[in-house]
């Protein structure tokens, strides 16, 4: 259980750091974070105080959805936009498009890693991604139109709010699922733990 805690908050951490690298680039973010940063402008607030606010009213949404937090769900609403802030009070603004593009592409990377670890951990899935399981469990809907029909959402807010959206947000739509689907078996806990277990005579 250790280990998976570990896993999970390393993972959480690491996800903060990439959004905050991703808004050093200045090359567009994710459709959540595009979402998270379009609010803060409005709200005159930071980036991350805005991502781990709405992680938490999202779940509000899980009632009528009838869906059960988790360690990670807590754990994932306090921590990413906490790191995001930090990451961004640390690392300067850049210039330099092969230097932004470079950190683009590494925090897409990283982001991809993160995924792979807190999920793999499964102690509970984020609010976002709760969101959606609730809604496919509900509606008996496919995942994929729903996590996109979520996040096109998000995206079309966020871009109306003013937050940016550009290359790096195409990278990211394409990206970032097939690097969790890849990294997501290394980090899984419950497969892991199989592997260990005692065979019985």
């Amino acid at each position: 259980m250790l280990c998976r805690l570990a896993q999970l908050f390393l993972g959480l951490g690491l996800f903060g750091v990439s959004i905050g690298l991703m808004v050093r680039a200045g090359l567009g973010l994710g459709p959540w974070s595009v979402f998270h940063q379009g609010l803060a402008d409005q709200l005159g607030l930071s980036i991350g105080l805005v991502t781990n606010a709405v992680g938490a009213l999202t779940l509000l949404l899980w009632i009528p959805l009838r869906q059960r937090p988790g360690i990670g769900t807590v754990a994932n609403v306090l921590v990413i936009g906490t790191v995001a802030d930090l990451t961004l009070w640390i690392v300067p603004p850049l210039e330099g498009l092969p230097l932004r593009t470079g950190l683009l592409l590494f925090a897409i990377a990283l982001n991809g890693v993160a995924g792979g670890m807190y999920i793999g951990a499964g102690l509970g899935p984020g609010p976002r991604d709760g969101l959606m399981t609730g809604i496919v469990r509900l509606t008996g809907w496919r995942v994929a139109p729903v996590r996109t029909g979520i996040e096109l959402t998000a995206l079309a807010f966020g871009w109306l709010l003013g937050g940016t959206v550009g290359l790096g947000t195409v990278i990211f739509a394409f990206a970032v699922g097939p690097l969790v689907g890849l990294f997501l078996p290394v980090f899984d806990a419950e497969r892991r733990s199989r592997k260990i277990l005692p065979v019985n005579p």
